[in-house]
């Protein structure tokens, strides 16, 4: 087994007033040489967007876009003509394929939103741009992990899909629980990110918004010391 811890108070940071922004990898003004990406993993920021602001239109292209809406609610449009919001339990994923062009914004005009950002390098080039999004009661999946973004090429139909041999699994875990992970390659690694609680993973105690990336391994366990709230990102690692 290989790991990298990434403790919640070495990500990139930057105030902008009305956006507070956490990275967990190189990104915007944060540039560290040893965390670039994890594997395909490229992005993974922790937003807080102030009331009735955003992000103004911009493009993307050959990349898969996840994100996850914590708190509040985010307006979305897009050059594909989608339009809506996008509320916390929902996942929205967009394929930017070969190229797209979408806006952001706080749905609401006074109560911050925090969202998770996420981006994965897609598995290949010029694939055509599309979007996609869904909601997970996680009541139904109490004390679990539940995979919400899955490959094209295996998909139940109960998690949204992208154009990379990734799997995202989201759980909220009760103290004093124990889950495993089993990996779907063995070319591919873990990244956990505790969105909050504490938990012990491979010999880490992780709190919240502390991060660990594992790979050559088959498996993991995950001690659940404090409630919590995990999201789990299997990719390839080349």
């Amino acid at each position: 087994m290989r790991k990298i811890i990434h403790p919640a108070d070495t990500r990139g940071s930057a105030n902008f007033g009305w956006l507070d922004a956490k990275y967990s990898f190189s990104f915007a003004n944060f540039f560290n040489p040893e965390r670039l990406q994890f594997g395909m993993l490229r992005v993974l920021n922790d937003d807080i967007i102030a009331g009735g602001m955003g992000f103004g239109k911009h493009p993307h292209e050959n990349m898969e876009i996840i994100t996850i809406p914590l708190e509040g609610a985010l307006q979305h449009k897009d050059s594909m003509g989608n339009e809506g919001v996008i509320h916390a339990g929902e996942i929205q994923v967009m394929s930017a394929g070969t190229g797209v062009e979408h806006s952001e914004f706080n749905a609401s005009k006074s109560e911050k939103a925090n969202t998770l950002q996420i981006w994965v390098f897609a598995e290949k080039d010029g694939v055509q741009p599309r979007y996609d999004q869904r909601k997970f009661n996680p009541e139904k999946h109490k004390n679990e992990l539940v995979t919400v973004v899955s490959p094209k090429d295996d998909n139940d139909g109960d998690a949204v899909w992208v154009h990379q041999q990734t799997y995202f699994n989201l759980g909220e875990i009760e103290a004093g629980k124990k889950i495993d992970y089993k990996l779907h390659n063995k070319a591919h690694g873990i990244y956990v990110f505790l969105i909050s609680g504490e938990i012990e993973v491979a010999d880490e105690m992780l709190k919240e918004r502390d991060a660990i990336g594992l790979w050559e391994i088959e498996k993991i366990d995950i001690s659940i010391l404090k409630d919590a709230k995990i999201l789990l990102i299997e990719v390839p690692m080349n």
